[in-house]
C-alpha cells in the first residue's frame, strides 16, 4: 500500500510502498478515503526533521538528556546504535482520516465491515491507504456528513477540547489568537455555542476568512487590537482567550494576557512557548489552562490502545466522544468545514501537500485515495541474494531488535535475513531496507509457512511471544524469542509442549564472556551466595512494559534476565522463589537445588550515574564481581584476576550459538529444562509478590 513517510535524519518526504498493517484485536482496519493534513502539528514535525543534528538537539533538549544518560550507563557503542537507529527510522505522518471499515477485530462491538468512520491518533490514522485504529479512536460518520469534512474530525476534536477547556457559556466573549485551521474551527464552534467571538491573526486573508465564518470582530495583529476589544466588551476584556497560534514567539501569550478580563481563562491549544509575563497574569489572576490534544484519554494507553472507556458519569467528553460531537455538529450544519478546504491532493502527489503548507492562502489540505489499494511486493536487494544456511524470518522489531539483534545477524555470513513482518508496515519496510532483509511481508503466515525459512526471530511485545513461538516451533522452525518467553504458566506450558528443542530465549547475559569467566571460576564448588543489584532507571508510568497484559510488568519483562543469570551462576535449578516490594522496586530471593541462594535487588529509584548492574558471587573461598559487564574481578587465595572489556552483555555470543544450532546442528545453547525452570521462576516472582509467601518451583 502507499503511505507518506519522512526520514528523521534527512527530512526527506516520500510516498512509499509499505506492507499493510496487521489486523488485530481491539481495533478496526480501515481503507482510507480522505485524510487531512495538519498545517500546525505536521508542519512542526516536518520542519524538525529537516533541521541539522545540532538544531535537532537544540529543539529537543529532553532527548539530549536521555542520550547522555544512556552514554553513562550503556557506553558509546550502545548509545551510538540507539541514536543511529532512531535517526534512520522512517516516520509516518498524519493523524486525522476517514474511510471505510474492511475488517473488525475482536472486542470491537458497534463496528461492522462497510461502516464509514472518522479516525484519529498519531501512529494510527496515518496518511496511508490502509490503517489500523483502536476502537476508542474511531467514530461512526453520520449519513448526512461528507466524507471529506469527516476527515477533519480529529483536528476538530482538538479545537473542541480547547473550547471546553475555556469553560465558556452562552453570551460570553472569547478571543481566538491564531486563525489557522484550528483557529477557524474554534471560531465556528464558539459561534455555534452562542458566544461572541474575536479573532486575531497576522495574515489578513485569514482574518477576512474568519469574518466570513461569523467572527464578531476579526483583527490583524497590527490593528489596535486591545482598544478594539475593550470597546467591544465595554472595557471588561474577553471572558476567555484561546491561543491556537503556532509560533516560536511568546507574543500570543503576551497578547492573551492583555485581552483577558480579570480572572479570565487563557487556554493554550497551539504550539507556542509558555513564557508567561508575570504582571498582567498576576494582577488579573488569570487561569492558564493547557489543552491536551483532543480530550481525556489522550496519552492513556488503557484508553487508547486497550479500549477501556471512562464512565460517562465521571468523564463526559473523552477523545471518542469529542470526535462524535464534532461529527454531529457537521451533521446539524452548525459547522462549515468545506469552506476551509483550500487544496485537494492525490496521495501519490502527497509531497506537494507539504510544500503547500507554507504557501499563501492555504488552510485545509486533504489527501485523496484511489478506490483500489496497491499491493506491490516489498522486495529489497537484501541478504537473501547470498547463499546461506540460516534463512531467518523476523516477526516484530522494536528499537532493541533493530539496533542490536538484526545488525548482529546481518554481519554473520551464514545468515540470510529473508523476510520481516511487523504490526506497522512502515517499520517492516524501513528495517527491510536498512538491515538488508529480502522482503517485507503483510502476514505472519508468509514467514511461518515458508518452507525455505528455517529460523524465526520473534521480537514483538511480550504478550505475543508465547503464541508466536509455539506456532513457529510447531512448524519445525528454530526459534529465537526475545525474553520473556511467556507471561504465565499456561503460556509457558503451551510452548514447551511442542517439544521442539530448537528454542533459544533472549537471556543474553548468561552468554557474556564476563559470566563465562565467573562460571569457570566456580567450577566444582557447591553452594554459592549470589547478590545481583539492578539499578534499572525509571520508565514512565504509561510505558507498555508496566502493563501486566502487554508486558507482564518490569519484574517479569526485564527481571527474568537476572533470574536466569542467578540460575547460571548458582549452578543448579531454582527450587523456591520469594519476593517483597512492588512493580519496579523489589528484592527477590531464589533458592537452588544445590544449596545456592541468590538475591536480586531490582530498583528504579537510584541515580543512573552509579551504574546499572553489579553482580557478586561467593563460595568455596572464591569471590567474584561483575560491574556492568565491563569489569570482572575474581579473587582466590588472596590473588586478584581482572577481565576488562567494552560493555558486553552477550547478545552477539548468544546469536552466534543460535545460528550454530541452525547451521551446524550444534547442541541447543539452552535446554528446554533450563528454559522451563528459569521462565517458571520469573513468573513466580509476580506470584510471590501477590501472595506474600514463597512459591515452590
Amino acid at each position: 500500500m502507499k503511505q507518506v513517510v519522512q526520514s528523521f535524519r534527512t527530512g526527506v518526504l516520500a510516498v512509499e510502498d509499505v506492507p499493510s498493517p496487521l489486523p488485530r484485536a481491539g481495533g478496526v482496519l480501515v481503507q482510507t478515503i480522505v485524510s487531512a493534513v495538519s498545517a500546525g502539528t505536521e508542519k512542526a514535525k516536518v520542519d524538525l526533521a529537516r533541521k541539522n543534528l545540532l538544531a535537532k538537539a537544540a529543539a529537543r533538549p529532553d532527548q539530549v538528556r536521555k542520550v547522555l544518560a544512556t552514554l553513562r550507563t550503556e557506553g558509546v557503542r550502545a548509545t551510538y546504535n540507539k541514536i543511529r537507529n532512531k535517526l534512520d527510522a522512517l516516520s509516518p505522518l498524519g493523524y486525522s482520516a476517514a474511510g471505510r471499515v474492511v475488517a473488525v477485530g475482536d472486542g470491537c462491538d458497534g463496528f461492522a465491515i462497510g461502516d464509514l468512520v472518522a479516525c484519529g491518533g498519531a501512529g494510527y490514522a496515518n496518511h496511508a491507504e490502509l490503517i489500523w485504529v483502536p476502537r476508542n479512536l474511531c467514530a461512526q460518520i453520520p449519513p448526512d456528513v461528507a466524507i471529506e469534512e469527516a476527515a477533519f474530525a480529529t483536528i476538530g476534536a482538538i479545537a473542541l477540547h480547547g473550547v471546553r477547556q475555556a469553560d465558556v457559556t452562552l453570551g460570553e466573549t472569547v478571543a481566538v489568537i491564531g486563525l489557522g485551521l484550528l483557529g477557524q474551527i474554534s471560531v465556528q464552534l464558539l459561534r455555534a455555542s452562542g458566544c461572541r467571538v474575536i479573532g486575531v491573526d497576522l495574515d489578513p486573508w485569514k482574518v477576512e476568512l474568519a469574518a466570513k465564518q461569523g467572527c464578531d470582530l476579526a483583527l490583524r495583529r497590527d490593528d489596535a487590537v486591545l482598544e478594539r476589544v475593550q470597546e467591544l466588551t465595554h472595557g471588561r476584556g474577553a471572558d476567555a482567550v484561546i491561543v491556537t497560534a503556532a509560533t516560536t514567539s511568546n507574543d500570543p501569550i503576551v497578547l492573551a494576557g492583555e485581552l483577558a478580563r480579570d480572572r479570565a481563562h487563557v487556554v493554550i491549544v497551539g504550539a507556542v512557548p509558555a513564557e508567561i509575563p508575570r504582571t498582567p497574569y498576576y494582577e488579573k489572576e488569570l487561569d492558564v489552562r493547557m489543552s491536551r490534544s483532543y480530550g481525556p484519554g489522550r496519552y492513556d494507553r488503557a484508553y487508547e490502545d486497550k479500549g477501556i472507556d471512562y464512565p460517562i458519569g465521571y468523564v463526559r467528553w473523552t477523545e471518542q466522544r469529542n470526535l462524535e460531537a464534532f461529527l454531529e455538529a457537521l451533521a446539524a450544519k452548525r459547522l462549515a468545514i468545506a469552506d476551509l478546504i483550500t487544496h485537494r491532493v492525490p496521495i501519490a502527489d502527497a509531497v506537494r501537500a507539504y510544500d503547500l503548507i507554507s504557501a499563501e492562502r492555504t488552510l485545509g489540505i486533504v489527501l485523496t485515495y484511489p478506490d483500489e489499494i496497491s499491493h506491490a511486493p516489498i522486495i529489497t536487494a537484501g541478504t537473501t541474494r547470498r547463499p546461506a544456511a540460516a534463512k531467518v524470518g523476523v516477526i516484530g522489531a522494536g528499537a532493541f531488535a533493530g539496533g542490536v539483534l538484526l545488525p548482529a545477524l546481518r554481519a554473520m555470513p551464514q545468515v540470510s535475513l529473508a523476510k520481516i513482518c511487523t504490526a506497522s508496515g512502515t517499520t517492516a519496510r524501513d528495517l527491510a531496507i536498512r538491515q538488508g532483509i529480502g522482503e517485507a511481508v503483510e502476514s505472519i503466515d508468509a514467514i511461518i509457512e515458508d518452507d525455505q525459512i528455517n529460523a524465526v526471530l520473534i521480537a514483538t511485545r511480550h504478550d505475543q511471544h508465547a503464541i508466536l513461538a509455539a506456532r513457529a516451533l510447531a512448524a519445525g522452525k528454530a526459534v529465537f524469542v526475545e525474553k520473556p518467553l511467556a507471561l504465565d504458566r499456561s503460556e509457558l506450558d503451551t510452548v514447551l509442549a511442542i517439544g521442539n528443542p530448537a528454542l533459544v530465549v533472549g537471556f543474553n547475559r548468561r552468554f557474556s564472556p564476563h559470566t563465562d569467566r565467573v562460571v569457570r571460576a566456580f567450577a566444582g564448588i557447591g553452594a554459592r551466595t549470589i547478590q545481583i543489584r539492578v539499578n534499572a532507571g525509571v520508565l514512565p508510568p504509561s510505558h507498555w512494559a508496566h502493563d501486566p497484559e502487554a508486558g507482564g510488568g518490569r519484574l517479569l519483562g526485564e527481571g527474568c534476565h537476572f533470574v536466569d543469570l542467578a540460575h547460571v551462576l548458582g549452578g543448579a535449578a531454582i527450587t523456591r522463589v520469594f519476593a517483597a516490594g512492588r512493580r519496579d522496586d523489589a528484592v527477590i530471593t531464589l533458592e537452588m537445588a544445590n544449596g545456592s541462594i541468590a538475591t536480586i535487588a531490582y530498583t528504579a529509584r537510584g541515580d543512573v550515574a552509579s551504574g546499572k548492574e553489579r553482580v557478586e558471587v561467593f563460595g568455596g573461598g572464591v569471590s567474584a564481581t561483575i560491574d556492568d559487564f565491563r569489569v570482572t574481578t575474581i579473587v582466590r587465595g588472596g590473588k586478584r584476576v581482572t577481565l576488562e572489556t567494552a560493555q558486553n552483555k552477550g547478545h552477539r555470543e548468544e546469536l552466534a550459538r543460535f545460528i550454530a544450532m541452525v547451521t551446524r546442528a550444534a547442541a541447543p545453547p539452552m535446554t528446554l529444562a533450563e528454559i522451563h525452570n528459569t521462565s517458571l521462576a520469573a513468573i513466580a516472582v509476580n506470584e510471590a509478590l501477590a501472595v506474600g509467601a514463597p512459591i515452590a518451583i
